[in-house]
């Protein structure tokens, strides 16, 4: 390693332990505000966040690999139109705003929890496992995010860096709990924000590059093997379609996937779940073109990068070409602590919804024990880890694995998740048949048919669970079936 590389290493392990002592305190000092900790407690941080923590929580788990070196890497691609990812996501977080004071309401702690309250037995089983299997996909692109940084900094290969990144996360979940991830969370997105962006100026601004102005007319003049412009500052390159469906991706995903919708239950009332949704959003929306742009000089300004295509270590090599060594250290030291600690949300949401769904009612016969449920949750935390690591080592890009992630969870459960709360006329078979149904397309959508169009799997998903949402029930009300059961909200 060279001297800016050590100096961002030992930077990346200090913020390391910076945000392992911070979660270690929180997790310690409520220990001591109650002297037994519950499961809810370690799982749920008490259902005691405020707008502010909860908006900085909810950007720390949206804003994960595939939204900081996964942007990067897409841009040699779609330009900086990359960036529409996460600005996507700023927006589905504005739009769910008006129904996350409901989440905190259902009294409930998973999402499979409140598709059980209205549908029974069948979809409560069938959207955890789905659930599950989504946030291994997901904590495998997080793993891959991490180590593609550690692989540039160090010089370690891909596969020692992904390995001792997920013993790290699995150690620090385990330990703290959603607590401990919640505290740090703040750290996280003000280094992410406020030094990401600054970093990107002083980098934009460095000799090597020259300015904005002198960036751009080295983007525009960027073309490919072929001989071919390769629209570098396109907005739009990415399509309309793939835009759209990454905005229906986020409304539909937010409400269905367990790491934002346990954010949401642990918000302390509906006006806090409603206002830190929205300041997600702002802060997200705002955020977007920051690695877009540091991605951008990876290819314009790196001699010979663009040739090896698109590189999922752009951002790490942008920033480690162009900073100075202290500001690469403190941003990627900040991304991978941001990675991580998806990661770890993503590695809560499995233990909650295994330990909620899966072991009381099923397994321990719906008798609650707060210790053995700990224990179980940690072991749960070490398998979705274990997963995570393989899938990270199989697969390469981030953002495809967050994509089909949040397809194959999300596509079903999203109609009868809205209609369980808004459809007085819905019944139980119909909510059942449609989470099915949603899912199957989802999957043909994107595994057999390759996506087509750039559309996202969850719109044709989400339109044949809506669907089939309706005539089912009009067709079993018409048969004399008699409506689900309504959710009771609690008013807080």
């Amino acid at each position: 390693m060279n001297k800016a590389q050590i100096t961002a290493l030992v930077i990346i392990l200090l913020y390391m332990a910076a945000t392992v002592a911070i979660g270690l305190f929180a997790s310690r000092k409520k220990a001591e505000e109650k002297e037994k900790q519950s499961n809810d407690d370690f799982l749920m941080a008490s259902k005691s966040l405020g707008p502010v923590v909860l908006a900085g929580t909810l950007f720390a788990a949206n804003t994960g690999g595939a939204s900081t070196t996964g942007i990067a890497t897409n841009v040699f691609q779609y330009g900086l139109s990359a960036a529409w990812y996460v600005i996507a996501g700023g927006i589905g977080f504005v739009l769910v705003s008006f129904i996350a004071p409901y989440f905190r309401r259902a009294q409930a702690n998973t999402v499979p929890e409140i598709i059980s309250k209205r549908y029974g037995k069948a979809s409560h089983i069938f959207t955890a496992i789905t659930s599950i299997l989504a946030l291994f996909m997901a904590t495998g692109a997080q793993i891959i995010a991490t180590a593609s940084i550690i692989n540039v900094v160090t010089g370690f290969d891909f596969k020692t860096a992904a390995i001792v990144s997920t013993i790290v996360v699995i150690i620090y979940t385990m330990v703290g709990g959603f607590k401990s991830v919640t505290a740090a969370n703040l750290m996280h997105v003000l280094f992410i924000t406020v030094g990401m962006t600054i970093a990107m100026l002083v980098m934009v601004n460095s000799k090597e590059v020259g300015g904005f102005g002198a960036l751009f007319e080295k983007a525009e003049a960027m073309k490919s093997v072929s001989g071919a412009n390769m629209d570098m500052l396109s907005m739009t390159k990415i399509g309309a379609t793939t835009i759209i469906g990454y905005i229906a991706m986020y409304f539909m995903t937010f409400p269905t996937g367990q790491e934002i919708v346990q954010t949401y239950c642990s918000a302390k009332d509906g006006k806090s779940a409603k206002l830190g949704s929205i300041l997600a959003g702002v802060v997200s929306a705002a955020y977007a073109i920051v690695p877009a742009i540091i991605g951008l000089l990876a290819y314009v300004c790196i001699d010979g990068y663009a040739l090896g295509g698109s590189q999922k270590n752009a951002l790490a090599q942008a920033t480690i070409t162009f900073a100075p060594a202290i500001i690469a250290g403190i941003v990627l030291a900040a991304i991978v602590a941001a990675t991580m600690s998806s990661a770890a949300g993503n590695m809560i949401g499995t233990a909650t919804m295994f330990t909620n769904d899966i072991f009381v009612p099923y397994i321990n016969k719906g008798v609650k024990e707060d210790k053995k449920e700990i224990w179980i949750s940690k072991i749960a935390m070490l398998v979705v880890g274990g997963v995570g690591l393989f899938i990270a080592l199989e697969a390469s890009n981030v953002i495809s694995v967050m994509m089909g992630a949040f397809a194959l969870r999300s596509a079903g459960p999203f109609a009868a998740f809205i209609c369980g709360i808004f459809y007085k006329n819905v019944t139980r078979n119909a909510g059942f048949v449609s989470i099915v149904a949603g899912t199957v397309v989802a999957a043909i959508w994107i595994y057999v048919l390759n996506t087509p169009w750039g559309l996202n799997a969850m719109v044709p998903g989400g339109i044949v669970a809506f669907i089939v949402i309706f005539a089912v029930s009009a067709i079993e009300r018409s048969m004399g079936v008699k409506p689900a059961p309504e959710i009771e909200f609690e008013n807080i």
